[in-house]
């Protein structure tokens, strides 16, 4: 089996990965609670808006920096102006554009996730392909397939 597909890397879809990334890690949960737990003190002791200020901005801040940081990052990084080819097989998974080519193991991949709008492969802790499902189309099951039969159970949590 094998499958091969194009992705193009934008700022929606940098965006979603970084909201994805951080919001699943301790600090960016940390930092939710945080924010919620002001604005909620802030209501229960009388609307007190210096809580209530800090609890928006700790919300809002993470947000806002990240969409920033992904629509520099995808006008800045020649690696995002041609869409990426990614070509899976039973060996790996080999990504290619112009004359780079890459092959990964599927042993190397240390998890696989999505959100509603993508699929992303982990090759470290903070490094993924990014799978945009606008992109696959209809190889979106096909991936889906290549990805469960080639990583482990305990490393995949792919909402279908």
């Amino acid at each position: 089996m094998e499958s091969e597909f194009d992705v193009k890397i934008n700022t929606s879809v940098l965006y979603d990965y970084m909201l994805h990334h951080t919001y699943m890690s301790f600090s960016g949960m940390f930092g939710n609670v945080v924010g919620a737990l002001l604005i909620i003190l802030a209501c229960a002791y009388g609307g007190n808006w210096y809580l209530l200020i800090a609890g928006a901005i700790i919300l809002l801040y993470t947000p806002c920096s990240l969409y920033l940081r992904a629509k520099k990052q995808a006008l800045s990084n020649p690696a995002f102006k041609n869409p990426l080819h990614y070509k899976m097989d039973e060996n790996g998974v080999t990504v290619s554009q112009g004359e780079y080519q890459e092959f990964t193991e599927w042993n190397a991949v240390q998890k696989a996730t999505s959100t509603n709008r993508s699929i992303f492969l982990y090759t470290s802790k903070v490094n993924a392909w990014i799978f945009p499902k606008r992109d696959l189309g209809e190889k979106k099951e096909e991936v889906i397939e290549m990805i469960s039969t080639h990583v482990a159970p305990d490393k995949i949590k792919i909402k279908q």
